[in-house]
Parts: C-alpha cells; structure tokens; sequence
C-alpha cells in the first residue's frame, strides 16, 4: 500500500463522514418543524466540498481514471448543497424560513449519494 493509498482512504472516509452529517441529520429531522441542525448540516456540506476536491487531485496524481463529467456533475451538486446549507444556516440565525432550505439541502445530497453509486 502506498502513501498515496492511504492518503485517497482516509480522504474516503473523510467524505463519507461529511455525508453522512447531511443525510443522517436530514432524515432525522426530516419531519421537523423548527429546531434545524443546520450547523451539522453546514459543517457536512463543507467537508464534502473540500474532501470531494482533494479525492479527484488524488486520483489525478495517481492515475486513477477520473469521469470528468461526473465529477462536474457531483461539484455542481455539490456546490448547490452547500449554498442551501449556508442559506438554512443564515435563515436560521435570522428566524427566517428554513425548511424548504433544510430539505433543499438535504435532498440534492441524496441526488449525490445517487449520482456517485450509480453512474458508472
């Protein structure tokens, strides 16, 4: 195993943990009224950002084939996700609405989950 290979697993696991803080806190809020983890939810989208865009440089440096259109596909997502997270957050702090951007959020991170198994 090579240095690279431990840097690409641990990066791996990095992304499924930020995944899992945006899809395990959405759909244990998911019938929530009020009270959104958006903090979670933000902290989770910017993991994934960030561990997203260091995984494709890993893969880049160690030849690993990349689906370009794919990855454009997960980041415009992605970014996507991130903004509605910083929008739920913001909204949250101002008594806003929340919710539509909470689900916003949490729904196009399942797209992703989707997006990333099933497109080959």
């Amino acid at each position: 195993m090579t240095v690279l290979d431990i840097i690409h697993l641990c990066l791996l696991a990095t992304h499924l943990l930020g995944m899992a803080a945006i899809v395990g806190t959405f759909f244990v809020q998911m019938r929530a009224q009020a009270n959104f983890a958006t903090g979670v939810m933000l902290g989770g989208a910017a993991v994934q950002m960030a561990s997203g865009l260091a995984l494709v440089g890993v893969l880049q440096v160690s030849d690993g084939g990349v689906n370009h259109v794919k990855i454009a596909a997960k980041l415009l997502i992605a970014l996507a996700v991130l903004i509605a997270a910083v929008l739920a957050n913001r909204a949250q702090r101002r008594e806003g609405k929340v919710k539509p951007l909470f689900h916003t959020a949490g729904g196009l991170a399942i797209v992703n989950v989707l997006v990333a198994v099933l497109w080959q």
